[in-house]
């Protein structure tokens, strides 16, 4: 239990580290990297033998909805992040604009 706290913990500092970057697409990949895997929850739980179709539906949205809230949390990070580069940006340009 440890262990994957301290992995969800570094799997943050690394978003966030990433989310910092110049380059926005960097930003991207860990998010990305969890959808990915969302879809991989999904294709095995459809995969289930001698699930009716209702119940397979019902776990196919269970299991998109719950293994999309880490995407949807290092989405919001990098929306952040990036708000905070754009604020910082537009401050840049009002100060060079100033001293014109």
């Amino acid at each position: 239990m440890i262990f994957l706290l301290i992995v969800f913990a570094l799997s943050l500092v690394l978003q966030i580290f990433l989310s910092r970057q110049q380059n926005r697409w960097l930003g991207l990949i860990l998010p990305g990297l969890s959808f990915l895997w969302s879809l991989v929850m999904v294709f095995n739980a459809a995969a289930l033998p001698g699930a009716s179709l209702s119940s397979t539906i019902g776990m196919i949205v269970l299991v998109l909805l719950l293994g999309n809230i880490s995407t949807l949390l290092l989405l919001a990070i990098y929306a952040g992040c990036r708000s905070g580069i754009q604020k910082h940006r537009e401050m840049e340009r009002m100060k060079a604009q100033d001293l014109e």
